[in-house]
């Protein structure tokens, strides 16, 4: 899992899946973190048509040649459509946001050859870790998670 999550991390051009214009939605605070950290960020929501005063992707055909990895931040629901697109894109560098994985999830993209990201926040992970996520990672490698 670790050369995954350094994988991701390397990744410079990401569709944040799952974007929210509410600040309080875990898509857009991982859309404004990455964004300010210099990372070439693509919201994707298809009921959005602008974000931030940029274009809103509705998925990630759009997007091809554009990005080199997604994070998703949506009801488990929507994973599996957004895993066949990243597929058939040749996306191999995959966050899927903890919480939003299931068995089926799981056995979903192993079928399509999809190692992604999984039972992790991006926000422990983006140096240098900020503010509670810096808590959070710490008690995680205390107890081994991390």
């Amino acid at each position: 899992m670790e050369q995954i999550v350094a994988d991701f991390i390397k990744s410079k051009r990401i569709a944040i899946v799952g974007y929210s214009s509410n600040k309080n939605k875990f898509g857009n605070a991982v859309y404004r973190e990455l964004k300010s950290r210099g990372y070439e960020v693509y919201p994707v929501n298809k009921n959005k048509i602008e974000a931030d005063g940029e274009k809103c992707f509705p998925d990630l055909l759009p997007l091809k040649d554009k990005i080199d990895a997604v994070f998703i931040s949506t009801k488990s629901s929507s994973v599996k459509d957004v895993l066949k697109q990243a597929s058939d894109l040749s996306i191999k560098n995959i966050w899927l946001q903890q919480g939003a994985e299931t068995k089926e999830i799981l056995e979903e993209a192993k079928k399509m050859d999809i190692e992604m990201v999984t039972g992790k926040c991006i926000l422990m992970y983006l140096e240098p870790v900020n503010s509670i996520h810096k808590f959070h990672r710490t008690i995680n490698k205390i107890f081994g998670r991390y």
